[in-house]
């Protein structure tokens, strides 16, 4: 899906022209992947442009630069106010925001600690990501590309050197006829997929990975659990064995991109009767009321965009 170009990008503190957003081709970050980054949707509510959970991306973005001795010059909520102001700016909304932290043009060489640090922010028009059957659910495979391990590069930090990675999974997905891949971890155990968390229901349990299963600590993913525990939804989060997949009830990837999406099969085998299940139905009610604002947002969720009489642009 090709990135529709917006007027302004936040860069540094400012709002630049989006031709103007440039970096050398000797950047660290071209050489050696050495960046961190988020995804975030904003939503067009009845009431104007709301970004979903802005503190908590920005806050997974400043550790994520911590993780990776990236120095940041902005706060958290300064990231925040960027955010809000690329979206009132460009007048575009609903949208998806890409904040990224990545070492500029300084030293060549693998040590980066000599090269300046570029912060940008940026927003575009973007839709469903899993296509257009997310909604009745979507025919995955279990890669045969292992996650991450744990001490080998920090899972838990979105960083753009991880999705080579991810890349793979995708990739190797895509020319295999599958919307998806999931990743097991370097024991075995499901992990997650190139770009969301997974969970599956067995019996009326919500299961899902732990952080120490090589996860990034996915934002809706956690806005899940959250529902789950508001709907009374016994959840577990423990080490899944792969053949889960294959006779759980019902299972579905979280992120931003693929928001809350049904898994109708995984390898060609149906997930329960191959519909989405009535656990991830009353998930997926709950997650889109809030961001529709046909439901109060009870949990503080949405940080909303001042836009005065601007109008939204449509995807």
């Amino acid at each position: 899906m090709a990135i529709q170009q917006t007027e302004k990008i936040w860069h540094n503190g400012k709002l630049i022209p989006w031709d103007d957003a440039h970096i050398h081709v000797m950047s660290h970050v071209v050489n050696y992947g050495s960046s961190v980054f988020e995804g975030i949707r904003c939503y067009a509510l009845p009431n104007g442009p709301a970004i979903f959970r802005a503190n908590e991306h920005m806050q997974r973005l400043v550790d994520s630069a911590k993780i990776y001795r990236i120095d940041l010059d902005f706060t958290r909520d300064e990231l925040v106010s960027g955010m809000v102001e690329v979206v009132k700016n460009n007048g575009v909304w609903p949208c998806y925001i890409r904040p990224i932290v990545l070492r500029g043009y300084g030293e060549a060489g693998v040590n980066p600690f000599n090269s300046p640090t570029e912060v940008y922010i940026c927003n575009y028009p973007w839709g469903k990501y899993l296509g257009a059957d997310a909604e009745q659910g979507v025919d995955v495979c279990v890669s045969s590309w292992t996650r991450i391990a744990p001490n080998t590069l920090p899972a838990m930090a979105k960083s753009g050197a991880n999705y080579m990675n991810s890349q793979l999974i995708k990739m190797e997905a895509i020319v295999n006829g599958y919307a998806e891949g999931i990743a097991l971890d370097a024991e075995g155990y499901i992990s997650e997929g190139s770009g969301e968390n997974v969970f599956v229901v067995r019996n009326g349990t919500l299961q899902t990975a732990p952080l120490g299963n090589s996860v990034l600590p996915g934002i809706t993913r956690d806005s899940a659990l959250q529902i789950a525990r508001d709907l009374g939804i016994p959840i577990v989060e423990q080490g899944i064995p792969r053949e889960m997949l294959y006779i759980a009830d019902e299972a579905f990837f979280t992120g931003t991109a693929a928001e809350i999406t049904p898994i109708r099969s995984v390898d060609k085998i149906s997930v329960g009767k191959g519909v989405t299940g009535p656990i991830t139905k009353a998930i997926q009610k709950e997650f889109y009321a809030v961001i529709h604002g046909e439901k109060p947002d009870r949990h503080n969720w949405l940080t909303s965009v001042p836009v005065g009489a601007k109008q939204p642009v449509g995807v």
